[in-house]
């Protein structure tokens, strides 16, 4: 994991992804450890950056963890920022991915993996900044944002696209 401090602040680097085919989604719903920041919550597949990892080789590696799927050509959105996220800053950098291969892992630590038409995405518990920044995967460009959180409560968000 890449932890870095800003003053007394810690940051953390991650990836997130979002593997589509066929108007579905790949997510992973967090419900197998309760200990998990995101317990309860649906989300995309990433983690944490290793040491040395550019953030093509972190999400190309995480998925193939968290789904046994190899993704290839995965494409960059933008960076996402989390304020005070659980008391930390995180730093991610969020891709979707058409063109994979391999088989669905049948038992995935953190939950279940489930392929999710994309229409009803928007009805599953997300975290609430998910629910703004997914369309904007839909469109061309790429974008910064800024989500600013009180621990576990969203407060606002800031964006520019580019």
């Amino acid at each position: 994991m890449i932890l870095a401090t800003l003053g007394n602040h810690p940051m953390i680097l991650a990836t997130l992804c979002y593997v589509k085919r066929n108007g579905r989604t790949l997510m992973i719903h967090r419900n197998k450890r309760p200990d998990d920041i995101h317990a309860g919550k649906w989300n995309g597949l990433g983690g944490k950056f290793e040491a040395g990892e550019s953030p093509e080789e972190c999400v190309i590696r995480e998925v193939r963890e968290e789904s046994g799927l190899t993704i290839h050509a995965p494409r960059l959105h933008g960076l996402l920022t989390f304020i005070n996220f659980k008391g930390r800053d995180w730093y991610v950098f969020v891709f979707t991915a058409h063109d994979f291969e391999g088989v669905l892992s049948p038992d995935v630590p953190e939950g279940r993996l489930e392929w999710i038409p994309d229409d009803e995405i928007p009805g599953l518990p997300l975290w609430d900044s998910d629910s703004i920044f997914l369309p904007w995967l839909d469109q061309a460009g790429s974008f910064s944002a800024k989500f600013n959180y009180d621990l576990e409560r969203f407060v606002d968000h800031t964006v520019a696209f580019y």
